[in-house]
């Protein structure tokens, strides 16, 4: 049963941020959660394991004017579900059901041509890494708070975005750049159908969710709420200004699932400790090329793999990041290899309001996984 929708919420800068108490008996954690409520950020869990040991924080207020998040709260993963979408491809090719450098024209005949485009020279390795030019511009936004109000629940499919990004022309051949492109993921979800049978939600939740044993995670479909316990999400589009961007219809396969902290720890530790993928399919996702840049100033020399980002930790080796948005919600993960360390951080808030606050919120969310997968102790 869906929730009547949610009212407007419309807060200044100074009711919204609880201010941080100086505290010398805090956890590292605690002050770095504590770190990123202090640029604007309502909300914050984050969950850190460490050699079997696990330490989880909560900063900030569910909601505003009201109480501290649950540290077990759901939350929209965003394009952290790319992670899920790659492992499932990953799990089908060691089963020989299909092929990496499988031509979309071979799993989807006819959809993807004319207006520059070719199926027949894109495979799906490339809508994984985001090298195969699938224009990204068309793809459903909002912008500020109007828009918010009238497409939250709008319900679009993988098809429908598909043809959207299709009517622009590339951005580049096929493997001749890099450019983000959540269009090009829900491509790979209709190939994921057509090499199955079932849709890639269905299969996600058949080879990763119930195998993981994950109580909490889930595809909501056309369902706009947030299971309980959940932070609300905001979105400053407006500075000083909150709107509370909690409900939103979001069913496609660049960014749809729903999980909680500890669920999404055990997803990417899986990921990296044979639990998931085996180590061909391992070695294949974690094979990057380098991306155009955007991220360069809060991931420096950032890299991409199949589903996931990775970039260089101040301490030595490197931290694998499946980690994504979707309004209202920012989720940042890493992990190291082999599974060992990990962290979580979900924020209930996207500071789009400026480029100084956006940069600001990521930057000390980059501190708080730096810091938890650096810490000898």
């Amino acid at each position: 049963m869906k929730r009547l929708p949610a009212l407007a919420v419309i807060m200044t800068l100074a009711l919204s941020v609880v201010p941080v108490r100086a505290d010398a008996g805090r956890s590292a954690l605690q002050r770095d959660a504590d770190a990123v409520h202090a640029v604007g950020v309502t909300g914050v869990i984050a969950r850190q394991t460490t050699s079997g040991r696990t330490r989880a924080v909560a900063s900030g207020v569910g909601e505003l004017g009201g109480r501290p998040p649950r540290k077990d709260g759901q939350f929209r993963i965003g394009s952290t579900n790319k992670a899920l979408v790659a492992t499932v491809v990953l799990q089908l090719v060691a089963e020989r059901r299909m092929a990496l450098d499988d031509t979309v024209e071979k799993w989807l005949p006819g959809l993807v041509k004319g207006n520059g485009y070719d199926g027949r020279r894109i495979t799906v390795r490339q809508l994984l890494q985001h090298t195969a030019g699938i224009y990204d511009g068309n793809f459903p936004g909002i912008e500020n708070a109007q828009q918010y109000y009238e497409r939250r629940y709008t319900i679009h499919t993988e098809e429908e975005i598909v043809r959207a990004g299709l009517s622009h022309p590339p951005e580049f051949p096929p493997g001749e750049g890099w450019s983000y492109s959540n269009t090009g993921y829900d491509l790979v979800g209709l190939v994921i159908k057509a090499v199955t049978g079932r849709t890639w939600y269905a299969e996600v939740d058949r080879r990763i969710v119930r195998p993981l044993r994950l109580r909490d995670t889930y595809f909501p479909g056309t369902d706009p709420a947030i299971g309980e316990p959940h932070a609300h999400g905001y979105t400053r589009f407006t500075a000083g200004e909150y709107t509370d961007t909690t409900e939103l219809v979001d069913a496609d396969a660049s960014g749809g699932y729903i999980s909680t902290p500890q669920d999404l720890d055990v997803v990417v530790r899986a990921l990296f400790d044979g639990r998931l993928l085996e180590p061909a399919q391992l070695r294949e996702m974690m094979r990057t090329v380098p991306t155009d840049g955007s991220a360069d100033e809060f991931w420096p020399n950032a890299r991409y793999g199949l589903g996931l980002f990775s970039r260089d930790l101040p301490c030595g080796g490197t931290v694998w990041i499946p980690s994504g948005d979707q309004i209202g919600y920012k989720t940042r993960t890493g992990v190291t290899s082999g599974g060992r360390r990990s962290v979580v951080v979900s924020m209930s808030s996207q500071l789009n309001d400026s480029l100084p606050a956006l940069l600001a919120q990521e930057k000390a969310a980059k501190q708080l996984i730096d810091n938890a997968l650096c810490r000898t102790a």
